[in-house]
C-alpha cells in the first residue's frame, strides 16, 4: 500500500468532544479533511452551532454535531447510541472537551473541584468506556485524549514575568492533565487486545491575540522552537494518530509543544 493511502480516512466515523471549541475546531477540520465522517459533540444549542457546520459544510467536509451533557450519563450513552445508530459504526473518539471551573485557585470549595474532575476526568474515562465497548466489538478503532503539556511538567512562574497572568494557582488543571497521561496507557493496556488504539496528544500554547506580548516572549523563549502553537501544528498529528499510518502505536503520551518540555 501506498504510505500516504495510510493516513485516508475515508469510510471513517469520528466525534470530537468539545469540537466546537478552540482547540476542537481544528481537530475536527483536519479529520474531515483526511476523509472522516465528524461528529461535533457539544452542549452548544443549535442556532451557536449552526454558523460553524455551515462553514464546514461550504468546505464539502462531512461535520455533524450531536448534543452532549458530559455531567450525565444517560447523555453520553445516548450520545454514542446516536452515532452508532445513523452512521452504523464508530471509529475514532477524540476527547478534547474541558471546563475550567476550577482554575481560579486551590483554596476553593469541595464541589467546585468536584465539578471540574466529573466533567475533566470521570466523564472521559466513561465515555471512553462507552465507545471503547462498540470498538471492541468492530475489532478496531482509535481514542485520542488532548492533554496539555501542563500534564507533563510543573508550572513556570517565569512565563508570567511582566503580566497580570498566572497570579492564582491552579492545580486542578495540571492534576487532571497529569492523571490522563498514565490513564491512556491504562486504557490502551485494556484495549489493546480487541486491536482498539489509545494513545494522548500534550499540546503546548495556543497563540491568541489576546495574549499579552511579554507572555508571547516568555514563553516562545521557552520552547526550542521559538513560538506558540497555532491550529494547525496539531492538525498533522490528530490524523496521523487516528489512522493506519500509526497502526502499531497505541499508549503513547505525544508532546505537541514546540520543544517545552524537552528543556
Amino acid at each position: 500500500m501506498n504510505v500516504m493511502h495510510s493516513f485516508q480516512l475515508h469510510g471513517k466515523v469520528s466525534v470530537v468532544t468539545g469540537g466546537a471549541g478552540k482547540y476542537g475546531r481544528f481537530l475536527v477540520e483536519a479529520l474531515a479533511e483526511a476523509g472522516s465522517t465528524v461528529y461535533i459533540a457539544d452542549f452548544l444549542a443549535d442556532d451557536k452551532m449552526k454558523p460553524l457546520l455551515n462553514d464546514f459544510r461550504s468546505r464539502g467536509l462531512d461535520v455533524r454535531a450531536k448534543f452532549v451533557d458530559l455531567g450525565e450519563e444517560e447523555s453520553i450513552k445516548s450520545m454514542v447510541d446516536s452515532i452508532v445508530a445513523e452512521a452504523g459504526h464508530l471509529d475514532i473518539l477524540v476527547n478534547c472537551a474541558v471546563t475550567r471551573c476550577a482554575c481560579t485557585g486551590w483554596q476553593i470549595p469541595l464541589e467546585t473541584y468536584d465539578k471540574s474532575f466529573h466533567i475533566n476526568a470521570s466523564a472521559l474515562l466513561y465515555l471512553t468506556a462507552i465507545a471503547g465497548d462498540v470498538m471492541k466489538k468492530q475489532g478496531s478503532g482509535s481514542i485520542i485524549n488532548i492533554g496539555s503539556f501542563m500534564g507533563l511538567v510543573g508550572l513556570e512562574s517565569a512565563n508570567y514575568d511582566g503580566t497580570e497572568m498566572g497570579k492564582t494557582p491552579f492545580p486542578v488543571y495540571f492534576y487532571e492533565k497529569g492523571g490522563m497521561v498514565n490513564f491512556t496507557r491504562w486504557a490502551a493496556s485494556e484495549l489493546g487486545k480487541y486491536n482498539v488504539r489509545v494513545n494522548a496528544i500534550h499540546p503546548g500554547g495556543l497563540m491568541e491575540d489576546t495574549l499579552p506580548e511579554n507572555f508571547v516572549k516568555n514563553y516562545s523563549a521557552r520552547t526550542q522552537l521559538g513560538r506558540l502553537a497555532t491550529g494547525n501544528d496539531l492538525k498533522g498529528i490528530v490524523v496521523f494518530l487516528a489512522s493506519d499510518a500509526s497502526s502499531y502505536i497505541t499508549g503513547t503520551n505525544i508532546p505537541v509543544d514546540g520543544g517545552y518540555t524537552a528543556k
